[in-house]
């Protein structure tokens, strides 16, 4: 029997389909990326934004397609299979199963004939790892309780669940044992983890340091998305202190004004926001940033707008993810007075990536020349004889080498250029 699996969305989702992937191939069943031989297919989705749920509909025009030409079981799944379970039953009878997101590690037990049953809760499956992958995401949370006034996450992940510390430990182990070179922990809101450990509670700064042993071949440690306002001291002080963290942080802004964030129901302002930031520069001398920032959400001015495009500025990151605002149904801020023109919040966004991509540029070009470790991706498409590879800093390198490399080799490299987004240079041997 041969599976499918799409993907659709944020990280832990596609962790969750690694996990999937494992559990089908454990009974037996092997991968395919034909779906004209597939026995059954799992589509993986995303609600965060009104684009991602019309590109599964059109999936499931195409899937439809496909079952009239041979026998196929058809599962929709993740956090668009929470939000619309009754609509997609009705309006696309080709599915066969709606599962949501808590009944993800049903699938296998469904596609052999098993009745799914309700679980009661979101349980963490053992392993999110992808045979041959030395870059893994590790869920540690699913959840949040935060209720920012555009964010659909609450209401189709539900409230915030920690997976155990001995969970945690084990996949870690695990995983060093593949040969991982670097893991991402993974959470909605990632650092207010919170869970108990040997007679005691362990928060997020608290899991890193118990962490820290496992990490023998594991290099790099990441972690998405943490919440300015849970962003403590003594976090900062593990990542400043601990080499394994990456110095690389992407930590969420989203609005430069104090009373957009209100709006948002974000818990912080723009000045606190911006302490923060000057804090942990501070204190971890060779921090990078990246950022999620967000235009044109209800009732936003000019001057707001300008806002934060300072505090970008101030910020000074080396990536940032921006988009304008989309309501999205069942959230406060899609019913809010003061809703923009597209026209003005396309506008604002085309802007505040014009400075962004200017500003990145300045400041990668500010480093050079500079020598980083970097864990090879694999060869140049543009040119055979150079290599990839990905450093600390979520920057990528192509360089030369008069070494043979495989992909999770961990290297150095001298970088003396920039091309684009990409640093250029040969190994340091």
């Amino acid at each position: 029997m041969k599976f499918l699996i799409e993907s659709y969305g944020c990280q832990l989702n596609m962790a969750e389909s690694a996990a999937i992937e494992a559990l089908l191939k454990g009974r037996g069943m092997e991968k395919t990326e034909n779906p004209d031989e597939a026995d059954a297919v799992i589509i993986n989705t995303c609600s965060v934004r009104k684009s991602a749920e019309n590109r599964i509909w059109g999936r499931l025009g195409f899937y439809s397609a496909e079952k009239k030409k041979h026998d196929m079981t058809l599962i929709v799944t993740g956090c668009m299979a929470e939000r619309m379970k009754e609509e997609l039953k009705a309006e696309a009878p080709q599915i066969d199963a709606v599962i949501g997101t808590n009944e993800k590690a049903e699938i296998p037990d469904f596609i052999l004939g098993h009745p799914l049953e309700k679980l009661g809760g979101y349980r963490f499956l053992d392993s999110y790892y992808r045979e041959g992958e030395f870059s893994s995401y590790v869920p540690i949370m699913n959840g949040c309780n935060n209720f920012c006034s555009y964010c659909i996450v609450p209401y189709v992940r539900g409230r915030e669940v920690s997976r155990s510390v001995s969970e945690i430990i084990n996949e870690i182990r695990f995983l060093d044992s593949k040969g991982v070179r670097e893991i991402t922990l993974l959470g909605q809101n990632v650092n207010s983890y919170r869970s108990e450990y040997e007679g005691r509670t362990v928060d997020f700064p608290t899991l890193l340091e118990i962490i820290t042993p496992y990490l023998g071949n594991i290099i790099f440690v990441r972690f998405e998305s943490p919440h300015p306002k849970d962003f403590s001291d003594h976090l900062i002080s593990v990542i400043a202190e601990n080499p394994k963290m990456a110095k690389h942080i992407h930590l969420p802004m989203q609005s430069g004004s104090t009373r957009i964030l209100q709006l948002m129901n974000r818990k912080t302002t723009r000045e606190n926001f911006l302490a923060l930031v000057k804090k942990m520069k501070e204190r971890i001398p060779s921090l990078t940033l990246s950022t999620d920032v967000m235009t044109g959400f209800p009732s936003e001015t000019e001057e707001e707008y300008e806002e934060t495009l300072s505090a970008m500025e101030e910020m000074g990151c080396t990536e940032a993810f921006m988009y304008y605002f989309n309501p999205r149904e069942g959230t406060r801020a899609a019913v809010m007075e003061g809703q923009l023109e597209e026209s003005v919040k396309v506008k604002r966004l085309e802007r505040l990536i014009s400075e962004q991509l200017e500003r990145q540029a300045r400041i990668k070009a500010g480093m050079l020349p500079f020598r980083a470790v970097a864990i090879v991706t694999g060869r140049s498409r543009d040119d055979g004889e150079r290599y990839l590879a990905r450093g600390e800093h979520n920057d990528y390198f192509s360089f030369a080498s008069s070494l043979d490399h495989q992909p999770g080799d961990v290297v150095t490299i001298d970088a003396s250029e920039l091309r684009g987004n990409t640093f250029r240079g040969n190994e340091h041997v």
